[in-house]
């Protein structure tokens, strides 16, 4: 999304990572995904990195306003802590037979989802009263955890976390980046 949003041209290929292909392996030896091959050679691999090369390079939204705000940067740093952690726990769970995955969920709703309903009880969006980088760093996440138990979701999570949700989930920004290419 941040690609789109920077008006980068890229060229993107789907990784089945059971079975990943030598020259992904070659580039980014770690063997996770996203990895971004630049023309001048450099690799970057961590969603982060990405979003922050990409709309440094080019930010007609003013999205990196917020960059390393405080409470933003609270919201995201659970997000890939303990959010993340509990996320995994409760997503898949059967990979984790020895944890409880409603008590994963709970932890989550704890870690995040409580502190961004209180966060978005006074702004539109987590960088205000515009989108920002943080809500579109953190909204995979809560995309994800939506996506475990739908119906659970829709009654249990506050009315202006899935209102935050639902604005992205229909953004033309969402729709275009998620749709397939034909290789």
């Amino acid at each position: 999304m941040a690609l789109r949003l920077a008006e980068m041209p890229v060229s993107i290929v789907d990784i089945d990572l059971r079975d990943k292909p030598a020259a992904m392996l070659q580039a980014s030896p770690k063997g996770t995904v996203p990895v971004l091959c630049l023309t001048d050679g450099r690799v970057l691999d961590e969603s982060l990195a990405i979003v922050h090369w990409a709309l440094s390079t080019h930010d007609p939204a003013h999205w990196l306003r917020s960059w390393g705000e405080s409470q933003a940067t609270d919201l995201l740093r659970r997000t890939e802590g303990e959010f993340k952690r509990q996320l995994d726990r409760y997503k898949y769970a059967s990979r984790f037979p020895d944890q409880d995955p409603i008590g994963a969920r709970s932890a989550a709703m704890f870690a995040l989802i409580d502190p961004l309903a209180s966060h978005l009880q006074n702004t539109a969006f987590i960088d205000g009263d515009a989108p920002g980088v943080n809500d579109l760093l953190i909204f995979p996440f809560v995309r994800q955890f939506s996506g475990v138990e739908p119906a659970w979701f829709d009654s249990t999570v506050s009315d202006v976390v899935r209102r935050w949700l639902r604005h992205w989930l229909e953004s033309e920004l969402f729709l275009s980046a998620m749709q397939k290419t034909s290789q």
